[in-house]
């Protein structure tokens, strides 16, 4: 749960919550500055941003909008994340080069509670102050809805031009692949989104990536027309890395924010590697630490940008936002285990439970039956006996971050009786964890 005393302290020393935004490079553009700096100084407002379902868990690329809702929350204002129940079925071009899958209703609320679980990680839906975020569906409201009284109440106030103007629809159309009445409409549905929450919810501003500019600004051309009110669109620049690769996406696809689907270890590491070029962006745009403190970071990374000062900022605070401090506590332990050439404790063994793979013998199989060359064939470290021996000549293995070469496990080498941490070469390791017998 969410410091609630931390958004009061927040909302006393933000005076302009725009220009923090500035400060930190997450501003693409907005509708009506001048009008929703008053809005946001008059007092709390309600603000959204859409998420998309088509997976159990949001993603680190998802991690800005969410961010965005709690520095929102955080300064006092109330933020609803919405889930696209509906839109979910019929999925936003965005830039893909060909039509999404349609997902049915029982994966739908299979993934409506993973990401539920994971928004309720980072934003305040339980204090009961005025401004606890809210989760809503918009299959609850659009659901329902016919297909004549949405074409008469919705798409009578959007013109085909404007549709046909937006980057997506226009790359896709040019595609061999085209696009879809289907997912040409999904502007349509956003903006009814936009004006139902608006109606129903008092919600004034819709927040998102600078690529659903389009989809924002024609909701609030919506509410203009339909119920002559006013609204606000903000977007943030697209999260990529400086080569232009997409950012949180790895060889083997998505960081997800659920520790289940990827390891907070793996998140930590990834966050690690981050290059010089995108850490300050990264420590803004991923992290709570104030401005100030920021650029004090990245002085101080300049001294010495070889030990990765911000890089370890950066992966200890996102991480701790994500999940929590023993998550950073274990992630920086197994790091040390596997990386810090220091001498392996049992807290550092056990860190490694799940990161790296596991051979599980008995104390009298290690004792009586089990030798070196053994344990390396069962952990699968080595094809057969003699590869193992011919690798232990050549000085490729390593007991508990030591090399050696001899054929034999000493009974000192079980760290706190119960590990040995086996490893092959610079990448190879397992964890062999010993069972009382």
């Amino acid at each position: 749960m969410c410091d609630t005393a931390g958004a009061r302290s927040l909302s006393r020393v933000t005076t302009d919550l725009l220009a923090e935004f500035d400060a930190r490079g997450l501003i693409h553009d907005t509708t009506d500055r001048d009008a929703l700096t008053q809005a946001l100084d008059a007092g709390m407002i309600t603000v959204y941003v859409g998420f998309d379902p088509t997976a159990d868990s949001l993603h680190l690329g998802n991690f800005i909008p969410i961010m965005m809702l709690r520095r929102m929350q955080l300064a006092g204002h109330k933020p609803i994340a919405l889930v696209g129940g509906s839109t979910g079925m019929v999925g936003d071009p965005g830039g893909r080069s060909e039509e999404r899958n349609l997902l049915d209703t029982e994966t739908l609320a299979h993934n409506l509670a993973g990401i539920s679980n994971v928004l309720r990680r980072l934003l305040d839906f339980d204090s009961g102050a005025a401004n606890d975020a809210e989760m809503v569906n918009n299959f609850d409201w659009t659901g329902p809805v016919g297909v004549i009284e949405f074409l008469r109440d919705v798409g009578k106030h959007v013109t085909v031009n404007q549709m046909m103007a937006k980057d997506s629809v226009r790359s896709r159309l040019q595609s061999e692949h085209g696009i879809s009445f289907t997912e040409f409409s999904y502007m349509l549905l956003q903006a009814f989104d936009f004006w139902w929450l608006y109606e129903n919810k008092n919600c004034v501003m819709q927040m998102g990536g600078s690529d659903q500019w389009g989809n924002i600004t024609a909701g609030t051309d919506l509410i203009r027309k339909r119920s002559q009110g006013s609204a606000f669109a903000l977007t943030w620049p697209l999260l990529t890395r400086s080569d232009g690769a997409k950012f949180g996406k790895t060889a083997d696809g998505a960081l997800w924010l659920d520790a289940e689907r990827t390891l907070p270890y793996e998140l930590h590491q990834y966050l690690l590697r981050v290059s010089d070029d995108d850490v300050e962006r990264m420590l803004m745009w991923l992290t709570l630490l104030p401005v100030d403190e920021v650029r004090a970071v990245m002085a101080e990374h300049a001294t010495a940008p070889g030990e990765r000062g911000a890089q370890r900022r950066l992966a200890d605070e996102a991480l701790r936002l994500i999940h929590g401090n023993d998550a950073v506590h274990q992630a920086n332990l197994a790091a040390k285990a596997l990386f810090g050439g220091a001498e392996l404790t049992g807290e550092m063994a056990e860190s490694l439970r799940g990161i790296v793979p596991e051979t599980r013998v008995t104390a009298d199989a290690l004792e009586h039956e089990q030798n070196l060359v053994g344990l390396l064939v069962a952990s699968g470290l080595c094809s057969s006996r003699g590869d193992a021996r011919r690798k232990l000549g050549e000085h490729q293995i390593s007991v508990n971050g030591a090399k050696t070469d001899t054929d034999s496990i000493e009974a000192s080498a079980l760290i706190d009786g119960r590990f040995v941490l086996l490893q092959r070469g610079k990448k190879a390791r397992n964890l062999v964890v010993v069972d009382p017998t």
